[in-house]
């Protein structure tokens, strides 16, 4: 990721949050491709808060009797498993999680990353030096081979996985900020507020992290989708969500034996997985395109 070039979202969304942001200006720019994004990326986050609100059965109670339903018959929307249980009831359980696991997880790389190049922006000699080589060293050795060690020696569960994802993909976040914060502190007004008074952690946080906030909503949409799949492999490998638990990788799992009888089964997770990994990129995307349509850009 460090050759593609992603526009920054400099222009609509660099004033979000702030009194200057306009809502009718999104409407003025807006093409089918981010109304589609942005409609899926909604149904999902929907489905995600109010999973338990929509689900026809329980995810974890099976009924032997009900094996291998097909989709659309008997109450299940989307079929059923080999245990007799709900696949509509047991995407959504799973949505609920890779979400929880793959925000949380963005979040806190979000947050070491930044902080990180920032401060090796901020703060030239030693400090800069022993950043960079973490960041080489973390690059030198496969994140998934990483990831599974450290699984297999703590053990599974939901704080072990955001702690692992959170901990180890950080880097794409340190090096955007660092690149984009180091001209930053250059600027007039960020010198002024030095020569006020003004603290070092306030100036990193106050003055310079909201002009690199423009291309941290393009990046976090398109780690997301990242980690999505990352947690996916991790659950399909055993490494992942405990078993039983109703992620998307697990019910991957359970589905090999059966690809032939109930090849529903298969369709559903891998569907699900699919359809929120390209909403992500869709989500990308359309905040690329905006940007784009103010004519600036960054290297990531």
């Amino acid at each position: 990721m460090s050759n593609l070039k992603i526009p920054a979202l400099a222009g609509l969304l660099g004033d979000f949050g702030s009194k200057n942001f306009n809502w009718n200006k999104i409407r003025q720019v807006a093409n089918p491709e981010i109304i589609v994004a942005f409609t899926l990326f909604t149904i999902l986050m929907f489905i995600a808060i109010f999973g338990q609100f929509i689900q026809t059965h329980d995810p974890m109670q099976g009924d032997l009797l009900k094996r291998f339903t097909p989709p659309g018959s008997e109450g299940y929307l989307l079929g059923s498993d080999h245990l007799g249980r709900d696949l509509w009831s047991r995407m959504v359980d799973g949505l609920q999680w890779s979400m929880a696991c793959a925000m949380t997880a963005n979040l806190l790389n979000l947050f070491i990353g930044s902080t990180l190049g920032l401060l090796a922006a901020e703060k030239p000699g030693m400090l800069r030096i022993v950043i960079n080589q973490l960041v080489y060293t973390l690059q030198s050795f496969p994140g998934l081979v990483i990831l599974i060690c450290v699984v297999v020696v703590v053990g599974q569960g939901f704080m072990t996985l955001v702690m692992t994802l959170g901990l180890l993909s950080w880097v794409v976040y340190m090096r955007v900020v660092y690149a984009e914060a180091s001209s930053l502190f250059q600027r007039e007004y960020v010198q002024a507020a030095r020569l006020a008074g003004v603290s070092r952690w306030s100036i990193m946080f106050g003055h310079v992290l909201p002009g690199v906030r423009a291309s941290l909503f393009v990046i976090f949409a398109f780690h997301f989708a990242g980690l999505l799949i990352a947690e996916s492999a991790l659950s399909f490998l055993g490494l992942g969500a405990p078993l039983g638990v109703p992620t998307w990788g697990n019910m991957l799992a359970e589905s090999r034996q059966y690809m032939i009888r109930a090849p529903w089964m298969l369709i559903v997770p891998a569907g699900a997985i699919v359809t929120a990994v390209v909403t992500m990129n869709l989500v990308g995307d359309g905040i690329a395109s905006l940007s784009r349509k103010k004519g600036r850009s960054i290297d990531v």
